[in-house]
């Protein structure tokens, strides 16, 4: 069973449609992660740099998810923004071994946090301070101050170090995840009523 398929069961909802954006800049590991999310029979044994972006669905017993996974090179970037307003949440995902890039990635999360369909919603973002194996990489705690996460005060977040090659650290992530996300519905549908 895939972490996907845990992350349905544990949601407790019926044919909901959840979609996920997974950004970050490139190389940071955004694709090996969703890999590790798919049920282990439909994994790949090789990862290769996304071009543009692929679209990974995967079905549950209960959801239906569409996962977004973004290229993180400068020219594809621009392309990030043409998801968000259908996003249910957002995985942003950072090298913690490339302290050189890492203003980078603080400009191009900024950069999403103030984009007019992410800015007024209260959408989870779920950050992965990944690459954690990797030599001289930094905390998680040290990554959310480089990127000043504290400042985030209207939507929900979690940071989780990770290494998403052997998949260490993504089931907490995907647990506060599910969390926000079945909250966030709950709230919809009382809005409804």
């Amino acid at each position: 069973m895939g972490l996907l398929d845990k992350l349905s069961g544990w949601l407790g909802l019926r044919k909901k449609e959840v979609n996920v954006l997974c950004l970050g800049l490139d190389n940071s590991g955004k694709t090996t992660i969703i890999n590790q999310l798919k049920p282990s029979n439909t994994q790949a044994q090789e990862i290769v740099p996304t071009i543009g972006f692929n679209i990974e669905k995967f079905k549950s017993s209960s959801l239906s998810f569409t996962v977004f996974d973004m290229s993180g090179q400068s020219r594809y970037r621009n392309l990030w923004e043409h998801y968000y307003k259908e996003s249910h949440a957002i995985i942003f995902v950072i090298d913690s071994g490339d302290k050189l890039r890492m203003v980078v990635a603080k400009e191009e999360l900024d950069t999403l946090l103030n984009h007019e369909d992410i800015r007024s919603r209260k959408i989870p973002v779920l950050f992965f301070a990944n690459k954690m194996d990797v030599r001289d990489a930094v905390s998680s705690v040290r990554v959310s101050q480089m990127l000043s996460l504290e400042n985030i005060k209207d939507k929900p977040w979690n940071i989780c170090a990770s290494n998403a090659i052997k998949g260490e650290g993504l089931q907490e992530g995907l647990d506060w995840l599910q969390e926000q996300i079945a909250q966030s519905y709950q709230n919809n549908e009382h809005m409804r009523e």
